[in-house]
C-alpha cells in the first residue's frame, strides 16, 4: 500500500462515525429536553421541594425532590388513569358534580369524578395531606428520616393541606367549578362511536387522530389543524353509558377534565393554563360564542 493510501486510511479511522455523532447528539437533546421540563415544574408551585424558591409557597422540608409529590417509579397506584401516580385516589362517590344542580343547559353526560381529574383533586380536595404519598424518599415506602421529620410551611396550607386562602382549593363540592367528567360538545355527537363529529354549533368540532393504542381527540388552541401540542385543549377517552347524537351508545368518547385547560407541568401562562385567556381565548377554544 503507498504512503498517500496509508495516510488517507489514518484520516478516516480518525473521523468520529455518523452514527455516533447521530447517538451523541440526540442524547444531548434528550438530556436538555428533560432539564428543560424539571426546571419548568422547579419555577411553579407545584415544586413542593424544599428547593421551591417562589415567595409564600407551599414547600416541604423533607425533601428536595420534585417529582415525589405525584410520581414514583415503584409501587404507583395502579387505578389511576395518569402515569405512576404516587397518591392513593379519593372515591369518586365523594365528589358533587355539576350536573346535580339539574340545569337545563347541561346536555352532555356526566361520569362520576375520574380520569386524570381525580387525581389532581387528591391534592386540590384538600382532604389529604400533600406529602401524603404512597412511595416516599427513602428505601422504605415510609420515606427516610428526613421525610418523617419534614414540616412544612407556606401561607396556603395548613398541616400540608390546601387551606381556603388559596384559590386552588377545590374541596368535595365541584357545583361551582366548569363541568369536569362531561362529554365535550355537550354530547351532540353525529356518530356513536365518536369521530370527531360534532352536531352542537356552540361548541368547536375537535381534532382526532389514532395515536398508540386508540383514538385521541383534541380542540386546537388556535384553531389551526395541525397535530395535537400541549397547548391545545386536551380531551379525555372515557367509557360510559350516555347518549350519543340522540342515540343510547355504550362506549369511549372524548370528555373535558381538569387537565383540558390545564397544564401541571408548566406555568408559563397564570393558573397552569394550557394557552394564555387573553380575550376568553381558552374558553372561546371550545365554546361558539
Amino acid at each position: 500500500m503507498s504512503r498517500i493510501a496509508i495516510d488517507r486510511t489514518r484520516r478516516r479511522s480518525r473521523r468520529p462515525h455518523a452514527g455516533l455523532l447521530g447517538a451523541l447528539a440526540l442524547l444531548a437533546s434528550t438530556v436538555f429536553v428533560q432539564s428543560e421540563a424539571l426546571a419548568q415544574i422547579a419555577l411553579t408551585k407545584h415544586n413542593l421541594g424544599s428547593t421551591n424558591a417562589i415567595a409564600g409557597a407551599n414547600k416541604f422540608s423533607g425533601t428536595g425532590e420534585i417529582c415525589v409529590f405525584c410520581h414514583t417509579p415503584h409501587g404507583a397506584d395502579t387505578s389511576a388513569a395518569v402515569p405512576l401516580w404516587n397518591r392513593s385516589l379519593p372515591a369518586p362517590a365523594s365528589y358533587t358534580t355539576y350536573d346535580s344542580l339539574g340545569t337545563s343547559t347541561l346536555e352532555g353526560k356526566t361520569l362520576p369524578v375520574g380520569s386524570v381529574s381525580i387525581a389532581c383533586l387528591s391534592c386540590h380536595d384538600g382532604v389529604q395531606a400533600m406529602n401524603s404519598v404512597i412511595n416516599a424518599p427513602g428505601s422504605g415506602f415510609g420515606g427516610d428520616a428526613a421525610w418523617i421529620a419534614g414540616t412544612w410551611t407556606g401561607t396556603r396550607q395548613t398541616t400540608g393541606r390546601i387551606n381556603s386562602t388559596s384559590a386552588s382549593l377545590l374541596g368535595t363540592d365541584l357545583r361551582n367549578d366548569h363541568p369536569i367528567g362531561i362529554q365535550y360538545c355537550g354530547g351532540g355527537w353525529t356518530v356513536v362511536a365518536g369521530t370527531g363529529t360534532c352536531a352542537d354549533p356552540d361548541f368547536v368540532a375537535p381534532s382526532n387522530a389514532v395515536i398508540g393504542p386508540g383514538k385521541v381527540f383534541w380542540v386546537n388552541s388556535a384553531g389551526g389543524t395541525g397535530g395535537r401540542d400541549k397547548t391545545d385543549m386536551i380531551l379525555y377517552n372515557r367509557t360510559g353509558t350516555f347518549t350519543s347524537g340522540g342515540t343510547a351508545a355504550t362506549g369511549g368518547e372524548p370528555f373535558v377534565e381538569c387537565a383540558s385547560c390545564h397544564d401541571p407541568h408548566t406555568n408559563a401562562q397564570s393558573s397552569f393554563l394550557r394557552t394564555s385567556n387573553t380575550g376568553s381565548a381558552v374558553c372561546l377554544a371550545c365554546h361558539v360564542k
